[in-house]
C-alpha cells in the first residue's frame, strides 16, 4: 500500500507541468511525498525494533516476567496516579508478549531509589532473579529500578548471570550482549546523575533563601510565621507566658536541671510542637528535660535567624550507606546566623 501511494505521488509530480491545472500544487505533492517517506521510515524502525526485541525475548518466554513498580515519595503515590497506571500496565504488556506469567512488585511505593533507605521490593526482585525463574524485568524507566549505581549494576550483573532481559518502553536489553550492556550502563548512570543534580540545585536554592532569612522551617513553641514570611511572637498569650516563665526561672535558678525540676514540682504543662508532620501542630505536655534544653539553647529565642545548626552523618550498615541526623555543629559552621532578625524573648547577650 505504501509503495503504491509512493509511486502515484512520483507519477503526479513528474507529469504535473504537462497536465491541466491540478487540484494540488507542486509544493503540496512534495509535502505529501515527504510525509510518506517519514511514515515509511518510522514503520521500518518500529519493525526492526520489534524484531530485535522479539529475538531477545523469545527464548525467555517460558519463565516469568517481573514488573517493578516504584515512586519515590508518598506525595507522588497519592498525587501522581498516571505514573502508577503506566507502571501497572506493564504487566499486561508482559502477558501480551507471551510470558508464562507476570508478577508485580510494588512494595517500594513511597521509597526513594537513592540507596539511602531500605527497599524490600527491590530485595525481593533481586532474590527472584537469582532463583533463575525470571526471564524479564519490566520497568517504565531505569530510574524506577534504582537511582544509585550500586543497586543498578548489581541487578544488571545478576540478570546477565541468570539470563534475564531488561525491558522498558524503548526496547529489550540483554545484559549478556556488549552493546546492550553499554546502553544499560548509560541508562543506569543518567538517573543517578539527575538525582545528584536536582539535589545540588535544591540545596543551593534553599541556602540562598536562608541567607536572606526567608526560608521557612518548623518553628519552636512561641513563634509563628507571618503572612509576609517573617518570624513573629506567637499571638497565643498562654504559649508566650510559658516560654517567658522558662527563661525567668533559668535566670533565678541558674541551671536547666533546676528549671525542669521546678516545672515538674508545680505540675506545669509546656507547649510542644509535633515534628515530622506537614502541618504545624502544638500540644501541651508534661515538661521533659530535653524540651527545656531545646528552649534554652535555641538562638531563635534571642531574636536570631539560625539555619543549619545540625548535620547528618553517613554510616555503613550491612554494606549500605545510612544517614543519621541530629548532630550539633559548632556555631561557626552553621549555614546561616542572622542576629536581630526578629523580636525575641531574650537578648543575644543574655
Amino acid at each position: 500500500m505504501c509503495r503504491e501511494a509512493f509511486g502515484q505521488l512520483v507519477f503526479e509530480l513528474e507529469n504535473h507541468n504537462r497536465q491541466a491545472p491540478a487540484e494540488r500544487s507542486t509544493e503540496g505533492l512534495v509535502e505529501d511525498l515527504a510525509d510518506l517517506l517519514l511514515e515509511a521510515l518510522r514503520a521500518e524502525e518500529s519493525a526492526m525494533k520489534g524484531a530485535a526485541m522479539s529475538s531477545k525475548v523469545t527464548s525467555e518466554l517460558g519463565r516469568i516476567a517481573v514488573v517493578y513498580v516504584r515512586q519515590s515519595t508518598m506525595a507522588q503515590v497519592t498525587g501522581n496516579l498516571e505514573s502508577q497506571r503506566r507502571q501497572y500496565e506493564l504487566a499486561g504488556a508482559a502477558e501480551k508478549a507471551g510470558f508464562a506469567s507476570a508478577t508485580v512488585i510494588d512494595e517500594d511505593l513511597g521509597r526513594s531509589g537513592s540507596g539511602s533507605v531500605q527497599r524490600p521490593g527491590f530485595e525481593r526482585l533481586v532474590a527472584m532473579v537469582c532463583s533463575g525463574d525470571v526471564g524479564a524485568v519490566y520497568c517504565i524507566e531505569a530510574s524506577r529500578l534504582a537511582r544509585n549505581g550500586r543497586d543498578w549494576h548489581h541487578l544488571i550483573d545478576l540478570c546477565a548471570l541468570a539470563g534475564a532481559v531488561v525491558i522498558d518502553p524503548d526496547g529489550a536489553y540483554d545484559p549478556r550482549l556488549v552493546n546492550d550492556r553499554l546502553l544499560l550502563g548509560l541508562k543506569g548512570t543518567m538517573p543517578e546523575y539527575e538525582l545528584s543534580l536536582l539535589r545540588q540545585r535544591g540545596i543551593a536554592a534553599r541556602d540562598s533563601k536562608a541567607r536572606r532569612g526567608e526560608y521557612r522551617f518548623m518553628l519552636p513553641p512561641g513563634f509563628c510565621w507571618s503572612e509576609v514570611g517573617k518570624i513573629e511572637i506567637d499571638p497565643d498569650e498562654h504559649v508566650v507566658a510559658a516560654i517567658r516563665l522558662v527563661f525567668a526561672k533559668f535566670t533565678e535558678l541558674g541551671s536547666a536541671g533546676q528549671v525542669f525540676l521546678w516545672l515538674r514540682s508545680v505540675d506545669l504543662k509546656m507547649p510542644v510542637v509535633l515534628r515530622n508532620i506537614d502541618v504545624y501542630k502544638l500540644i501541651w505536655k508534661a515538661p521533659a528535660y530535653h524540651s527545656v534544653m531545646q528552649i534554652l539553647h535555641n538562638p531563635l529565642y534571642a531574636g536570631a535567624y539560625a539555619f543549619g545548626r545540625r548535620a547528618q552523618r553517613t554510616r555503613i550498615v550491612d554494606g549500605r550507606a545510612r544517614k543519621v541526623s541530629g548532630f550539633d555543629k559548632p556555631r561557626e559552621e552553621w549555614n546561616v546566623l542572622l542576629r536581630d532578625n526578629h523580636r525575641g524573648y531574650i537578648s543575644w547577650q543574655l
